[in-house]
């Protein structure tokens, strides 16, 4: 708010600075004081050159403090879209979309982004078009937190079943399901009697 009330006192000022200059360098030239062209070069120098800067100084703060109510506006939307499925738990798209004024690619993008800050986790049901929050372990086990199908872990991010395509979100930060290590145990080849007995008679005769 400050910077677009700077951004329109610059711009108002360069106004001001231009009819000064014209008025100063008028009133000479009619009392014969300043030729034609010293009023002139009087009107550049004196007015418009400063005019010029200070205006462009006014309409670079006029949008920077654009850019910045646009960026907490759409701040705003994000809150207010995790904010409606936190507390239900579901919600609609189109009830997103009549109620946030957005198209659907604008409210699919917003929630990337929740997913991208690590705010939401949970998944759309397409059949249903509807959202869904789910606690991160659902999201990131092999199991589909809306059908049940098994699925491959195929890192964070977005992933789609492979049964139900219901698109999945996996925040950033969330643990991946732990997978075992350990290498099986190699078999041991059994001993034979004549090897055990052979091994006995050849210490009896050490």
């Amino acid at each position: 708010m400050r910077g677009k009330a700077m951004g329109w006192f610059f711009i108002i000022l360069a106004g001001v600075t231009v009819f000064a200059a014209l008025a100063f360098m008028g009133v000479g030239y009619a009392a014969g004081k300043v030729s034609a062209a010293g009023a002139l070069l009087g009107i550049i120098l004196f007015g418009l050159l400063p005019a010029a800067m200070l205006a462009g100084g006014g309409i670079y703060l006029l949008a920077q403090a654009r850019k910045a109510e646009a960026e907490a506006e759409h701040t705003r939307k994000l809150e207010r879209i995790l904010g409606m499925i936190q507390a239900h738990g579901q919600v609609p798209i189109d009830q997103i979309m009549l109620e946030m004024h957005m198209t659907r690619e604008q409210v699919q993008n917003a929630i990337y982004e929740l997913v991208s800050l690590g705010l939401f986790t949970g998944y759309i049901d397409w059949e249903k078009m509807t959202f869904y929050t789910a606690d991160a372990a659902q999201v990131v086990s092999t199991t589909c937190p809306n059908c049940g199908g098994q699925r491959e872990f195929v890192g964070k991010g977005i992933v789609r079943c492979p049964y139900c395509g219901a698109t999945i979100f996996i925040p950033p930060r969330a643990a991946e399901p732990a997978t075992s290590t350990s290498k099986p145990a190699t078999p041991t080849t059994p001993t034979s009697p004549e090897a055990k007995g052979g091994g006995d008679a050849h210490r009896r005769g050490l």
